[in-house]
């Protein structure tokens, strides 16, 4: 950081480091002991759509590259969707004891992107859980979200109970329990809610960071 940066108290972004990604096993482990959330198997990637055939292709590309371990191949584990605001939406799906395999497919999605140049498209990255509800009703999500520009997690908990609400105690129960295990993002201004975003039920107008 420069002189004059430092004097006006401005810093520079820091690089992403998507190799934080990998810690999300082990925080899953921690997280399902303290809570009993597990993952559902589904992961999404958020990003800017940029028009022409060199973006096209490479979505094709990561198709192709997920889907040749799918066990399915005739659909593959890899959807595209589009939300209201114009982000695009790559979900991929693993078996839910497949953690692993999952994390890898996330992170090999944000590697090419990135080095294909198109980083500064990339916005989030999410990881689903899900646990029973209260008294065995309905299911209740959880999100773990990946800042891409940022490099940190925030928790991401819609309430099934209520349309578009959090249950903030929740989020902050899990920001405690996985603090020894991810990289969290300490400005809570910057969990931003990304209601109905793939890989998480609710409404299908996901508002993506």
């Amino acid at each position: 950081m420069g002189l004059l940066d430092s004097i006006l108290g401005r810093s520079r972004p820091v690089r992403p480091d998507l190799d934080r990604l990998f810690g999300l096993p082990a925080a899953a482990l921690t997280l399902q002991a303290g809570t009993g959330f597990v993952p559902t198997g589904a992961g999404s990637v958020c990003f800017a759509a940029v028009e022409g055939g060199t973006f096209a292709r490479l979505k094709e590309e990561v198709r192709e590259l997920l889907d040749t371990d799918a066990a399915d191949t005739a659909t593959g584990p890899v959807t595209y969707a589009s939300d209201a605001y114009g982000y695009t939406w790559l979900t991929v799906r693993r078996p839910a004891e497949d953690l692993i395999t999952l994390v890898n497919d996330l992170h090999a999605v944000n590697s090419l992107l990135e080095e294909a140049g198109f980083g500064p498209n990339l916005l989030c990255s999410l990881t689903g859980f899900h646990a029973p509800g209260a008294d065995g009703r309905g299911a209740r999500e959880l999100a773990l979200v990946y800042l891409y520009k940022r490099g940190t997690f925030y928790p991401f908990a819609p309430r099934a109970d209520r349309a578009e609400t959090r249950d903030n105690a929740l989020e902050l129960q899990v920001r405690s329990l996985l603090a020894g295990d991810l990289a969290l993002e300490p400005d809570m201004e910057r969990w931003f809610p990304v209601w109905g975003a793939p890989g998480l039920g609710g409404a299908d107008r996901p508002q993506a960071p």
